[in-house]
Formats: C-alpha cells, structure tokens, sequence
C-alpha cells in the first residue's frame, strides 16, 4: 500500500503515516490524577516519589532537601525534574538551604545530562501557578531539559508527538550511575 493508499481509523484516504501515542491520553485528560487532586501530599506524585522502591521510581540522586526525578512526560530525553521534598508551591516560600541545594542539583543535573548523553544545551524553568502552565503547581519543581542541535524536528512540529528513543528506567539508572556521590 502506498502512502496515498493509507486510511485514518474512519476509512478516508488522505496520505499520512500514524504514529499513535494513546497512553499519553491519561495525562492529557487527567485521568491518573488522584481524587482531591495533586494539592495534598497524599495525592501529589512528587511527594510520593521519593518513598517509592527503586523498581518503580524515576528518582536518580536524592539530597538532604532536594531530589532530581525523570519526568514521566518528558519533553527530550533526560528531562528532570528537580523538586524540594516539602510540599511547597512557591519558589519564595522555599527557605534558604532549599534554595541553596535546588540550584546545586540543577547545575549537577546539566553537569550529568551533558556527561551521559552530550547535551548541547538546556531549557531551565518553573511554571510558578496553573496559569503559568504548572500541570502540578501544589509542588514546586524545576525543569531541567537537555536539548541538541536539530531536537526540535518534524515529529513535534507536524504530528504533535514525541520520539523518546530511550524507556524512561533506561534513562534514570544511566543518569544516577554518572551522578556524583
């Protein structure tokens, strides 16, 4: 069959390729929010990530009030997370040592990203509220993306997906093994 052959999921004929990516639609629609929502500890995974075993978390370095986590919705491969572990929401209710080791872990995660998978650069930030684009704004983080020349190709451009090559536990035991003690 030829690509002008192919036919969506309702028959028409128009040409195109499909790459479908449904397990993203539990995001997208909030389905795996707990009840109440991300605002209690209970609820929110940043909280509950670091008790999770070492099987089933994306953790990849703890500090004494930070941790760095793999987002589970990453934007490029690599992308951490770096999230004090009080359940905080503003970066100025952070208190000073929290302060002091978030941006610690976020030069070590750039020093570490750019080590195992030579990054040639890095989206750094926090969405500060839901306005501001925090999908869970109950729980301070930062992002740390790694970025390379030619990332941002056709895929996210024209069929809005992204092309992780690596699974994501890959991706976390190879960025803790290179994180420094």
């Amino acid at each position: 069959m030829t690509g002008a052959e192919r036919h969506t999921d309702i028959g028409t004929t128009d040409g195109l390729e499909r790459l479908w990516t449904p397990h993203r639609m539990t995001y997208v629609t909030g389905e795996d929010r707990p009840d109440g929502g991300y605002e209690r500890p209970t609820g929110c995974p940043f909280c509950r990530a670091p008790g999770l075993p070492p099987g089933e978390s994306l953790v990849v370095a703890r500090g004494g009030h930070v941790f760095a986590v793999l987002n589970l919705y990453p934007y490029n491969p690599g992308h951490l997370l770096v999230c004090p572990y009080r359940h905080v929401a503003d970066y100025t209710d952070l208190d000073p040592a929290e302060t002091t080791e978030l941006a610690a872990f976020t030069q070590t995660a750039m020093r570490v990203v750019r080590k195992v998978s030579n990054a040639h650069g890095f989206n750094l930030g926090m969405n500060q509220g839901g306005v501001a684009g925090a999908g869970i704004a109950a729980h301070l983080h930062q992002h740390v993306v790694p970025r390379w020349g030619g990332d941002a190709n056709f895929m996210p451009v024209i069929a809005r997906t992204k092309v992780l090559p690596q699974l994501l536990t890959d991706t976390r035991d190879l960025l803790a093994r290179a994180w420094p003690s």
